[in-house]
């Protein structure tokens, strides 16, 4: 990197600081902090869904992949999730939506008191919180490493520098400032992958590099949909799993559904993030599968950055590196405010008789300060993500996430669809708590102990398998629907969306949610 490098960098930072200021005009109480009061527009909210569903991982660990095995990277990535994102349009995306608008909440979590009961809420809140400190911890190690390639900067300092311009323009705008600057990140992302790309065709003979390379024995094997330990299962297990962590089951993406001012236009946003999902990924995904005709490596992680230093000039290196950068930043961002939601939202209230009663400044003033001591925590484990308890950065993603996700996403989102309202408490807990036993056991002392450890494809789809069943099953042998239970799940599933007028109520006071169901219905 030189000054101009170093210019657009520090220009990207001071935008992102920018925005966040001028959103905090925006963000009057914690309905606007938290789901932008149900004001955003559908577009804005795709965008925004599509950006933070995804981090510098894309550029490290997938690009290690992709260098690897070739096009088995977007085969078993990008395209389950745009398949995935497709089906809960309608299934998810419009429920979601009636959450916010119907029972009033800012968190996705806190319908879960209603529909369940308190300690099922407080589980699935505590579970949700630890892995996703450990989630973004990996992807803070993942856009430090990137620094540190292109400008020798520590790990340590890397992970400071990007958290903390993160931390003032998500923690000042709140979802608003979250979504902006998404925005801005997909336009500066779209001319740094373009850039790229026409590098790369340049360097290897044009625009027909596109179909005549595949047969270089450097690409052996690169055409390939299925290589590796990514095969059909795993293929789709990753489906089934992302299917659920992308419609919400992980929160941030939720919020980005509820934020839209009615179920129609989260719809509509959740389809425009399943096209970007499609089409866009094969723009980034093309120079890392050629990768081995331009540079060679020990390190595959290391692929793209170096292949960028090598052929891009200064300035629009700069660019590119601001859009690994943005990439992260994004979803950093919407999984603070996400978590920042669950903590003062469904936590706090519990644990706290004072928190219930705290008026609106107050409320808001601790969502901010819940999002920096998530963003601090993550970027304390981001420093250990090498370590050997941990692993490396795409073991954590790919692994713990997705293997964890499932058991906690299964009762939040099965919970909003009606065929299972038999399914109470004792289904919820159980499915939770056994799936994240099976996890560890299939993990680690079963894996220890089998010739070869259990495949990858395994790891991640059993504790999902093991939860969903066990859900349905407990639901039918023990039956827990009540009046008031059948209630919430009648709100969330009435598709007559009338005018929205509901959109930007501000949700009742937190640990307020015994009350929901006798809230009146604005539509």
């Amino acid at each position: 990197m030189n000054g101009l490098d170093w210019t657009v960098l520090i220009g990207y930072f001071g935008v992102m600081v920018a925005i966040g200021v001028w959103s905090h005009k925006r963000v009057d109480n914690v309905s606007d902090f938290f789901t932008a009061g149900g004001k955003m527009p559908w577009w804005l909210s795709g965008i925004s869904h599509h950006m933070s569903g995804y981090s510098a991982v894309m550029f490290t660990g997938y690009a290690a992949i992709a260098y690897t095995f070739g096009v088995t990277s977007y085969v078993t990535w990008s395209f389950p999730i745009a398949i995935g994102i497709a089906i809960g349009a309608r299934l998810f995306a419009p429920r979601l939506n009636r959450v916010r608008s119907r029972l009033h909440v800012s968190s996705p979590l806190e319908y879960l008191k209603n529909r369940y009961n308190l300690p099922t809420q407080q589980a699935l809140a505590w579970s949700g919180v630890l892995l996703k400190i450990v989630d973004v911890g990996a992807k803070w190690a993942a856009i430090a490493t990137l620094l540190s390639v292109f400008t020798g900067v520590s790990l340590n300092m890397g992970i400071l520098i990007t958290g903390a311009v993160t931390a003032v323009y998500c923690t000042v705008g709140g979802l608003w400032a979250d979504a902006l600057t998404e925005l801005g990140q997909f336009i500066i992302q779209f001319v740094a992958g373009i850039a790229m790309l026409i590098a790369v065709m340049a360097e290897l003979g044009g625009f027909s590099t596109l179909w005549n390379v595949w047969d270089e024995p450097a690409l052996d094997g690169h055409t390939e949909p299925l290589a590796g330990p990514y095969m059909m299962v795993f293929l789709i297990a990753y489906l089934f799993i992302k299917t659920f962590e992308y419609n919400g089951g992980m929160w941030n993406q939720a919020q980005r559904y509820m934020a839209t001012d009615s179920a129609k236009s989260a719809t509509r946003s959740a389809y425009l993030s399943a096209l970007l999902w499609l089409i866009w990924p094969l723009v980034l995904f093309f120079p890392m599968w050629v990768a081995p005709l331009i540079i060679q490596t020990d390190v595959p992680a290391d692929s793209y950055a170096l292949m960028a230093e090598q052929l891009l000039p200064h300035g629009l290196l700069g660019l590119v590196i601001v859009g690994f950068f943005s990439h992260t930043m994004a979803m950093c961002s919407s999984d603070a405010n996400a978590i920042a939601a669950v903590v003062t939202r469904d936590i706090m209230p519990a644990v706290s008789r004072k928190v219930r009663q705290w008026d609106t400044r107050t409320g808001l003033l601790a969502a901010r300060w819940a999002t920096l001591l998530f963003l601090g925590l993550s970027m304390a484990i981001a420093t250990q993500v090498n370590s050997d308890f941990f692993g490396d950065i795409i073991t954590v993603v790919i692994k713990w996430v997705a293997g964890l996700m499932g058991p906690i996403a299964i009762p939040l989102m099965l919970g909003l669809l009606p065929w299972f309202r038999k399914s109470g408490p004792t289904a919820a807990l159980i499915s939770w708590g056994i799936g994240l036993v099976t996890f560890w056991l299939v993990n680690y002392p079963i894996h220890w102990n089998l010739d070869g450890g259990v495949p990858l494809q395994y790891q991640v789809s059993i504790p999902l398998a093991v939860s969903l069943v066990l859900y349905i099953l407990i639901g039918y042998v023990k039956p827990e629907d009540t009046p008031e239970r059948d209630e919430i799940i009648a709100k969330i599933n009435n598709d007559d969306d009338g005018s929205g007028s509901a959109a930007a109520a501000i949700p009742t006071p937190a640990g307020a949610a015994d009350d929901v169901v006798e809230a009146p219905v604005k539509d």
